[in-house]
């Protein structure tokens, strides 16, 4: 047996380590080519073998985006989860790796990304398993019945049990549905198109007869849409050009006393052109006559030989058209009444005539005074004419020779083309 000097002589001697007080520590310099690497990773729920092989995968090979770190074992697949790894990323810290060099007593400092990557596993035996299809809203529904009425409680039960009542059977329908599209087909039959509709509401608008597609103010009313032509000529207008002073023009109107008439006829007072003056002359005599024929019957109900006396001095011809269009006479009577639709149609005539007057800008509250109507129904009637009500723009009120002391007053505008209200639908009523 050899001493024990010469067995420990035989073994292998290691070279004697350095001091640790003669570590030198350095940060390595990031390059290209190990730019992808270093990283750290973290296993959520199942850690992998440290056999397994990773590789870091970068989009372009570009060291400033998100990477892709991928291993596999025979049995699980390990990938990265970019959502998570984000939200961790989120949380500020940044990580470095120390690596010790024991031969060279060197310590070498490693930036890595900012944090660790997440990582998911899938286990490679249940990718081969067919994956389990969504259920249909049927069997849903039907899942969802059955547990409400085995678990839930008396008004989710009574609920589910309305629910059920209220339900349609399509599969019961199919049989029935080809007669069910017959019966809808043939009741529509009668149901107005959307065009033959606006047809008849503008057939029974209580307004004079228009057009909706001018864009002349001048012409969505034309002039013996609202005064028949025969009427038009019958006003003498020999006497008007005759007058000298302001009173004996108002004389020779059926009725003078509105501010309305009496504005117009000062202006007329001062007009220089007798040919424009003569129309206008007409127009206010007219809106006086139509003025008249409403003070003078009121609702009551009157004869025709009785109403041209109470209208002594207008031309019968045009006392017998009002009659005829403004007023209603009943079977049993020769007697005619001014009945409220009738009003409302007299009315949106005369206020014709005053746009065309007025230059197609009306004040409401004058008329409505000289009418002794509230002004919010006076300025209904004007919308129903197609008027906006606004105040006016200074330009405006020099088109229509007004001064500047009616801007703050709502006045009835019309505008071409002509824009109706929309008629209100009223909800039903349950």
């Amino acid at each position: 047996m050899a001493p024990p000097s010469a067995s420990i002589s035989k073994k292998r001697k290691r070279d004697d380590s350095p001091a640790r007080d003669d570590i030198t520590c350095k940060v390595a310099e990031s390059s290209k080519s190990d730019a992808l690497g270093p990283v750290l990773v973290s296993f959520p729920a199942l850690k992998a073998p440290e056999s397994t092989t990773f590789k870091c995968y970068s989009e372009g090979g570009k060291v400033d985006t998100m990477k892709l770190v991928v291993g596999e074992t025979p049995q699980v697949e390990f990938v990265s989860n970019h959502e998570e790894s984000r939200e961790a990323a989120s949380s500020g810290c940044q990580y470095l790796l120390a690596v010790h060099d024991p031969r060279t007593s060197s310590l070498k400092i490693v930036p890595t990304q900012k944090s660790p990557y997440i990582l998911g596993r899938t286990v490679k035996r249940l990718k081969s398993l067919p994956t389990a299809s969504e259920p249909s809203a049927l069997a849903y529904r039907e899942a969802r019945t059955k547990l409400g009425e085995t678990f839930g409680t008396k008004k989710a039960k009574a609920a589910i049990r309305a629910e059920e009542r209220n339900r349609v059977d399509v599969s019961a329908m199919q049989g029935v549905m080809s007669h069910v599209m017959e019966g809808i087909q043939k009741g529509a039959e009668g149901l107005l198109t959307a065009e033959q509709a606006k047809q008849v509401e503008d057939s029974n608008r209580l307004i004079p007869p228009f057009d909706d597609n001018t864009s002349d103010p001048a012409e969505i009313y034309p002039l013996h849409n609202i005064v028949p032509e025969a009427e038009w000529r019958v006003i003498d207008t020999s006497k008007f050009e005759a007058a000298k002073s302001f009173k004996d023009k108002t004389v020779l109107l059926p009725s003078a006393h509105p501010t309305w008439i009496q504005g117009h006829v000062k202006v007329l007072d001062a007009s220089t052109n007798p040919k424009a003056a003569k129309k206008k002359w007409k127009t206010v005599y007219y809106v006086s006559a139509l003025f008249t024929l409403r003070r003078v019957m009121g609702s009551k109900r009157m004869e025709k030989q009785i109403v041209h006396q109470k209208m002594k001095g207008v031309p019968a011809l045009i006392v017998d058209g009002l009659l005829s269009r403004f007023t209603e006479t009943s079977r049993d009577s020769e007697g005619h009444t001014l009945t409220s639709g009738m009003d409302t149609k007299l009315l949106s005539y005369m206020f014709a005539l005053c746009l065309r007057a007025d230059e197609y800008m009306s004040n409401p509250e004058l008329i409505a005074k000289d009418l002794s109507l509230p002004t919010p129904r006076v300025q209904e009637l004007f919308k129903s004419l197609g008027c906006k009500i606004k105040k006016p723009t200074d330009r405006e009120l020099s088109n229509a020779g007004l001064g500047s002391s009616l801007k703050d007053t709502k006045m009835a505008v019309l505008k071409a083309p002509v824009e109706f209200p929309k008629t209100a639908r009223r909800k039903a009523r349950r």
